[in-house]
């Protein structure tokens, strides 16, 4: 599938991902936690999306629905194989296994994603003998293993080394490399720098940026932080209780913001430019509605500074403002 000389790799259509919560008694009616209330989004090819929001929105629900570890409610997810868009839903268990083999996750906890009881070298080269391409013991097995972990960073002589003999960001580039063994096509980022130091961010989001020109990959990066996502994304999506609000080129967000909501986290991006007095800050009041009860209307609703009648009772569509700007909002900033 082809999008404005774009080429499609994953296209998302109306997802929505409802989790029942537990019931007091048996007569109470059945409730669900809506983490994912109806999204659709196209990703391209060797781009990266990144999708910021606050915590609890439904993010890392989303990422993990589109590599298949959730089973999605309801909807659609076609990923590009071979020039055919392939319905993951409709695929039987052996070719959606094959198929991980290409859509990979870098999980966000360094600490608690590596088995403790496993080396680095074991770590990494687990994925390759799961999915067959090594044998295990095998000289090749070792020598690709060493050759991914200079790539990422990690020295040869750390091949033997556990877990608990790295620092977070040694062990965080173990993730990546566990991840990208595998030659994946599609890479998830579930808030891949969020527990690392600041420093350490910035040599972990480097090197995510070079393995991303040198393997051809495509990124999901899944953050809370604004600046964070405006250094390492092409496009910023925007969620809001399950919902995708705003979607735009980086560049495009960040100079003409239209949702309410966007304007209200880019407000607290924190600055040291003493001369900055264009921005206001924006205090959102209230808490976050419950997923399981959300609010009528635009969800937004209950929080927005810009609220009228009609968000309380209309749910507003995604509408494109120009250059392939879109947000969801019946009054955006730009009018």
């Amino acid at each position: 599938m082809q999008t404005e000389n774009k080429k499609v790799l994953i296209s998302i259509r109306d997802i929505k991902q409802y989790f029942p919560v537990k019931k007091s008694s048996f007569r109470e009616e059945q409730k669900y936690v809506k983490a994912n209330d109806g999204i659709s989004l196209d990703i391209y090819e060797g781009e990266t999306l990144g999708l910021v929001g606050e915590s609890g929105c439904g993010k890392s629900t989303f990422g993990r629905t589109i590599l298949q570890l959730y089973p999605q409610t309801h909807g659609d997810i076609f990923f590009e194989k071979d020039g055919e868009m392939i319905n993951l839903k409709e695929q039987p268990a052996e070719k959606l296994r094959a198929l991980r083999r290409e859509m990979q996750l870098i999980f966000q906890d360094p600490y608690s994603s590596l088995n403790p009881k496993m080396t680095a070298g074991q770590i990494i080269g687990e994925g390759l003998t799961a999915h067959g391409l090594y044998k295990k013991g095998d000289t090749a097995l070792r020598d690709y293993v060493m050759d991914v972990m200079k790539k990422c960073g990690l020295d040869t002589y750390m091949f033997g080394r556990y877990p608990h003999q790295f620092s977070g960001g040694q062990r965080q580039r173990i993730g990546i490399a566990r991840s990208l063994a595998l030659k994946p096509r599609f890479v998830v980022c579930d808030e891949a720098v969020s527990a690392l130091d600041v420093s350490i961010q910035s040599q972990i989001l480097n090197l995510l940026s070079d393995l991303k020109e040198q393997e051809h990959l495509t990124y999901l990066f899944i953050t809370h932080d604004l600046s964070v996502v405006k250094y390492i994304s092409d496009r910023i999506g925007v969620m809001y209780l399950g919902n995708l609000v705003e979607l735009a080129s980086t560049e495009e967000l960040f100079e003409r913001t239209l949702h309410p909501y966007t304007k209200a986290l880019l407000s607290a991006i924190p600055t040291t430019d003493v001369n900055d007095k264009k921005r206001d800050r924006i205090l959102l009041e209230g808490d976050i509605p419950s997923p399981v009860n959300p609010p009528t209307g635009c969800k937004f609703h209950t929080r927005c500074y810009r609220c009228q009648e009609k968000c309380k009772k209309e749910v507003p569509v995604m509408t494109d403002m120009g250059n392939n700007h879109m947000v969801a909002c019946h009054y955006p900033l730009e009018k």
